[in-house]
């Protein structure tokens, strides 16, 4: 800590840390040990976070992420999306089809960002808002294999009509970007994504993941 640091906020934001890196949640104790505090601190803590509806705790005493986190990840998405809209307008264009920025929301995969290609006679139709299940799509699939950190994985993951009939998709996931999960990907109508495409898609993936660091 520095002169210019308030040592309470920041152990109130390694408490939020804490909680979105577990599923089950943490008890006053466990984060007490964690956070190399005592009880009461943490209690203080928990009791401001909670106010701000940044923090639940149920009926078991266990400490969650509380939904006012996810009003503030909202605001998140224009500014994830104007870091993204140059790799993905330079993917739009060079494969020719439809490139996206999808994010996870709750369960689905949410499209924040879309680029159609200038130079085409057709292309598939991808707005900005929609949104599928995680596990339908080239693009929930790549990062729900990114979530599995499967060692022998190209990197990128296609599939081929799954959302709509007669259009295949390619998506690689973002990869290393701290409280952002997400994929980079297109979707174009044709029998099968072309060679080149995967590749161009992971490093298109890499180009986000570098701008949003």
């Amino acid at each position: 800590m520095t002169a210019e640091t308030s040592q309470t906020l920041d152990r109130g934001l390694r408490v939020l840390k804490l909680l979105a890196d577990t599923d089950h949640g943490l008890t006053v104790t466990e984060l007490s040990n964690k956070l190399g505090v005592n009880r009461t601190v943490v209690y203080r803590l928990l009791a401001t976070l909670e106010q701000h509806a940044l923090v639940r705790r149920d009926l078991g005493g266990r400490a969650r992420v509380g939904l006012g986190v996810l009003r503030l990840g909202r605001q998140v998405h224009p500014l994830v999306r104007e870091a993204a809209l140059p790799a993905l307008r330079s993917l739009a264009e060079d494969i020719g089809a439809t490139a996206h920025l999808t994010l996870v929301d709750g369960a689905d995969a949410l499209a924040v960002a879309v680029v159609e290609p200038t130079w085409t006679d057709y292309h598939v139709a991808y707005r900005a808002g929609f949104r599928h299940a995680l596990d339908r799509g080239a693009a929930g699939r790549a990062i729900l294999t990114a979530r599995q950190k499967t060692a022998d994985h190209p990197g990128y993951t296609l599939t081929q009509g799954e959302l709509e009939a007669g259009a295949c998709g390619a998506a690689a996931p973002l990869v290393g970007v701290s409280g952002v999960e997400g994929s980079v990907g297109v979707v174009m109508l044709a029998d099968a994504v072309p060679e080149r495409v995967g590749p161009r898609v992971l490093d298109a993936a890499r180009e986000v993941a570098d701008a949003l660091r």
